[in-house]
């Protein structure tokens, strides 16, 4: 609650002082959607976190299956030249 106090005293002379108080209770203020957009940005960068990390991972594995699949492929290589080998070795000796 706000109270208002008005004060008024005149000098032998005639002149008027006038002084104003304001009395209040010392009822929190609060603002008006501060808040709200402080919440509304911090959702927005939650928000955006996420969505980054799931498509970084999505790349990550992406990455590590190409890597996997490029290993099998020269292993694969390597045991035909193995193959090949023994073949020119088997040519050589009979």
């Amino acid at each position: 609650m706000t109270e208002e106090r008005i004060l008024q005293t005149r000098s032998p002379d005639g002149q008027t002082n006038t002084h104003t108080t304001i009395v209040t209770d010392g009822e929190p203020r609060r603002s008006g959607g501060g808040l709200m957009m402080i919440l509304l940005v911090v959702a927005i960068l939650a928000i955006a976190a996420v969505w980054a990390l799931t498509n970084m991972g999505g790349a990550e594995i992406a990455k590590d299956n190409a890597i996997a699949d490029a290993a099998g492929e020269v292993g694969a290589a390597a045991g035909e030249v193995g193959e090949a080998a023994q073949d020119a070795a088997g040519a050589i000796g009979n």
